[in-house]
């Protein structure tokens, strides 16, 4: 039983020939393990049935955090084969294939068997990873035609070739939280130098991008499979920008959220395909329900690069959105929303029992958690049941001394927990000044599987980034503001958020800002009619319960 690295290690070792040879990471991940000839026979079967034994014990033995912190996601065969499919109808066939982030070898293994002249290029910086894929090439007979490079993708170098590159693969999921200020700055000036404009919020697929329209050749190709927020958030503007110019865009494929294409990932996924230099006229844009529809990749709805560059969230040109009715207008026209305040450490600046105490005035109650606003139907009448959060000035010399004393004590235990370390305590005028906004008139929720929850701020909470707040352009009266939260609960959908793996809805503030109700001079008619017609429809259910529980 393979049941620790060290030993998938030495499986995977086993299954190579001894004149290989493996680096010096390589030999040290498998050094003093053995596993018994069985197990490496039975293995050995496995591959040559078509099965990746070895990444699938990956899978159970590296832990699912583990391998999120590398983007380490192995790809289901049905999207391999797809994209694999769509790669052997081009006009010429490659004379080199590069996986892109190899893991294992799935597309490695798929490209070997539809290519059998191609030179093969596999990318991946874990060892144990290229341990497994050198052990599918000797079993599958393809390894005299591969070259194995453990490094970063951004690093890679190519020789040119007599004819065509593929370029395919699985890119990391890693989001910019996660990727140093290093590469961050690399892909900003990466980009500048091919006349492009990066957000450093990127997460590392847009970086594999990158550098392949850096190193890719005209004629060359290739299919990606990634995260698909790229297609609507700020960050993806650098990849929709080089499909368009460069990169040569020619299809995306998104596949339903609820699909989940990787079942250990909470993820969405988006096949994209180019080819580079030569943009066809028009770009083609599918949504499949589920990954066994992908099979064709040339199937999709033609969509001209003026509508493209036109269209604020590409998404939108995939999915069907409703048309604004007449007598409405957006919830923008009314309210600025903004995001809840980014402490930069819940755990010191929501104040708990642990805690040293704080002078009250210091201390304002707050929505800390998004189950609070769904606990209550229409209206946040109270702060009492809610945490407080510390709101201290940037300036300490107004304090008393008893206060200050206090304060003193409090950030003496703060530092203990590392509060001024945190990028955004760093980047604050004091790292101990939070800064809250003035309480918002209404706050909802921006991330669950249903439509958003909305709640008029009764109590004149404060909230931190689980909430959105509603700030109103003008003064509205509270049975207003209770009117359109009543309009809101009945009539908002998931509808215009961006949907990720398992059914997950976003909604960022100018999405918020986007949802339609009725104008003011309608807008109680409206909620009356909305009232009359739930209390209809919850009449016979009422009705139902009763007859049935005296029967």
């Amino acid at each position: 039983m393979i049941r620790t690295e060290r030993q998938l290690a030495a499986l995977s070792a086993a299954l190579i020939p001894a004149r290989h040879t493996l680096t010096a990471a390589e030999r040290k991940l498998c050094a003093g393990a053995t596993v018994d000839d069985s197990t490496v026979e039975s293995t050995r079967a496995l591959i040559l049935a078509g099965d990746d034994p070895l990444g699938e014990l990956f899978g159970q033995i590296r832990s699912a955090e583990d391998r999120r912190e590398h983007g380490a996601t192995y790809t289901p065969a049905a999207i391999v084969d797809a994209m694999i499919a769509w790669a052997a109808d081009r006009p010429a066939p490659p004379v080199r294939v590069v996986d892109a982030g190899a893991g294992s070898g799935r597309f490695t293994i798929a490209a070997a068997r539809r290519f059998s002249a191609a030179s093969l290029v596999a990318v991946e910086t874990d060892p144990l990873a290229t341990l497994m894929l050198r052990a599918n090439a000797s079993v599958l007979g393809f390894a005299d035609r591969l070259t194995v490079k453990i490094t970063d993708y951004r690093r890679l170098s190519l020789p040119k070739v007599d004819g065509p590159t593929l370029f395919i693969g699985n890119p990391p999921y890693v989001r910019h939280h996660d990727i140093g200020e290093e590469w961050k700055n690399w892909l900003a000036t990466q980009a500048a130098k091919v006349g492009f404009k990066a957000s450093k919020l990127a997460g590392l697929h847009v970086h594999f991008f990158l550098k392949t329209r850096l190193i890719g050749r005209q004629g060359d190709y290739g299919a990606f499979i990634t995260a698909a927020e790229w297609l609507d958030v700020n960050y993806g503007r650098l990849l929709r920008d080089m499909l368009a110019d460069g990169l040569g865009g020619t299809s995306v494929h998104l596949i339903d959220p609820k699909a989940m294409p990787f079942a250990d990932a909470l993820t969405t996924g988006a096949i994209t395909c180019f080819q580079v230099g030569q943009r066809p006229d028009q770009f083609t844009m599918r949504s499949v329900d589920s990954v066994a529809q992908l099979a064709d990749l040339s199937e999709g709805r033609r969509v001209s690069w003026a509508d493209l560059a036109g269209a604020p969230k590409w998404s939108s040109l995939i999915r069907s959105t409703p048309v604004r009715r007449s007598g409405m207008i957006e919830l923008g026209e009314l309210f600025r929303v903004h995001r809840g305040q980014v402490t930069g450490g819940n755990a010191v600046w929501v104040h708990g029992v642990n805690a040293p105490p704080l002078p009250e005035r210091f201390l304002l109650p707050a929505v800390t958690k998004a189950r609070e606003l769904l606990a209550v139907e229409a209206v946040l009448r109270s702060p009492d049941r809610l945490r407080r959060v510390v709101d201290l000035p940037a300036d300490l010399e107004e304090l008393t001394k008893a206060e200050r004393r206090m304060v003193d004590a409090f950030l003496k235990w703060a530092r203990t927990q590392d509060a001024d370390l945190s990028y955004v305590a760093r980047h604050r005028r004091a790292w101990w000044s939070v800064g809250y906004k003035e309480p918002a008139a209404i706050l909802c929720t921006y991330m669950a599987r249903r439509a958003p929850h909305f709640v008029r701020n009764a109590a004149k909470a404060r909230h931190i980034n689980i909430a959105h707040g509603l700030y109103p352009r003008d003064t509205l009266p509270a049975k207003t503001l209770d009117a359109i939260v009543r309009f809101l609960h009945h009539g908002v959908t998931t509808e215009g958020g961006r949907i990720y793996a398992g059914g997950l809805v976003k909604f960022e503030p100018k999405e918020i800002e986007r949802i339609a109700i009725p104008r003011l001079e309608t807008l109680h008619d409206f909620t009356d009619e909305m009232d009359i017609t739930a209390t209809r429809r919850r009449l016979p259910r009422e009705r139902e319960g009763i007859s049935s529980g005296t029967a």
